[in-house]
């Protein structure tokens, strides 16, 4: 009896390690295949949106018995090509949810421009979020979908964020086609207004340098223009100029770009910015290139990524004007190299730069206006003027604002 017994627990103990290891080795090829999976994703992401400030992949994966469930959203139809094609070669079994942006709910609505002189684009869709960037009158953007009274959008230089609804007028395909046939003028002075009429006593809106309005007609003193929203008004013909003259005009080179440049002295810092209300530093530069004909990136940290490479050991002499000086923390054996702060070079060892207000320094130690903080944290020059590069946008060649 006893013999028995020990027996049939001996079976058991068997059937149940059995069991186990069955069960064990069912949740390792499992766990394998949600690690597969995962990487899977991260590499897609990686090779499509390395930049989530210029592009949108945020995709999950849950489980829902033996099939995976794919959601989240992206407004890059080849990045999800790309997951599905991988995913398929590995047989791993999945449902797409993903929505592909523009959202449906925005009815073809998924153009934009800019319809106020200056347009805060915020990190997220509320008024308290972060400043992520700025986008003045007339700038075309692509839209991607809602939430509540705001709108997330895309910028010429591919950046991404929200922006409140009174910031755009929303059009179809075929409205921004319209729109951006129509005869144009770029707003030329610092800062200014557009008015009811001539008389120039009843202000419509106020304007700064880059601003570009549809143009209807002139007098002998103004240009009449028409905003994106329908409002009319007139602008002084000594603060602005048609942007076909203004453009078959352009020719920039280092003497326009530091002109340029100290038209904005003392503009206030403002972290977010790029615009003549208040910039900071990769604002300030952006805006010099910009109304010298040039959409450049961003960010100091994208800028440093475009054109040539002139100097990384503070050999200044080998610098030209309108250089872009790039500074920051070195890359050691334990981190990666962290661009922070740029500079334009105007010259005679000096350099202008958005630091609590746009202001010249110099790099001469015996200089009343040496940047010793700077200085010592120089990373590299580089050039962008007249450089080819697919991240520098030429608005004579591109025709980002009117055909």
């Amino acid at each position: 009896m006893i013999i028995d017994l020990r027996m049939k627990r001996y079976k058991i103990a068997v059937l149940l390690t059995g069991f186990l290891v069955l069960f064990l080795g069912s949740c390792t090829e499992k766990s394998k295949k949600e690690a597969k999976l995962l990487e899977t994703i991260t590499q897609i992401r990686k090779e499509y949106a390395p930049d989530k400030r210029t592009a949108l992949f945020d995709v999950h994966t849950y489980i829902d018995t033996e099939k995976y469930i794919l959601r989240g959203e992206t407004n890059m139809a080849e990045a999800v090509e790309a997951l599905k094609a991988n995913l398929d070669k590995q047989d791993i079994k999945y449902t797409s949810e993903i929505e592909i942006l523009p959202s449906k709910q925005l009815e073809g609505k998924t153009q934009a421009v800019i319809n106020i002189s200056v347009a805060n684009l915020r990190s997220n869709p509320k008024h308290s979020a972060e400043l992520a960037t700025q986008a003045t009158l007339g700038t075309p953007v692509r839209v991607y979908k809602k939430e509540e009274n705001w709108y997330y959008i895309q910028t010429p230089d591919k950046y991404l964020s929200w922006v409140n609804v009174g910031g755009i007028v929303l059009m179809d395909e075929e409205e921004a086609k319209q729109y951006k046939s129509t005869a144009k003028l770029i707003y030329t002075q610092t800062a200014g207004y557009s008015y009811q009429d001539t008389e120039a006593t009843q202000r419509v809106s106020d304007l700064v340098a880059g601003d570009i309005i549809e143009m209807t007609g002139e007098t002998d003193d103004f240009f009449e223009v028409q905003y994106p929203d329908g409002r009319k008004a007139v602008v002084r013909k000594e603060e602005s100029e048609p942007y076909d003259i203004w453009l078959e005009k352009l020719e920039p080179t280092q003497e326009s770009l530091v002109a340029t440049s100290k038209t904005l002295m003392g503009v206030p810092y403002l972290w977010g910015g790029t615009s003549t209300k208040g910039m900071d530093c990769s604002g300030f530069t952006k805006t010099i290139f910009f109304l010298n004909g040039m959409v450049i990136p961003r960010d100091a940290s994208q800028q440093v990524h475009t054109g040539k490479a002139i100097d990384s050991v503070k050999n200044f002499d080998k610098l030209q004007k309108g250089d872009l000086l790039f500074f920051g923390r070195e890359a050691t054996d334990s981190s990666t190299e962290k661009v922070v702060h740029v500079g334009m070079w105007i010259g005679n060892n000096e350099f202008i730069h958005a630091s609590e207000m746009v202001r010249i320094n110099s790099m001469d130690p015996n200089a009343d206006n040496y940047d010793e903080h700077n200085h010592k944290r120089y990373l590299r020059s580089k050039r962008i003027l007249k450089e080819n590069d697919e991240a520098l946008i030429s608005l004579v060649k591109n025709p980002v604002f009117k055909d």
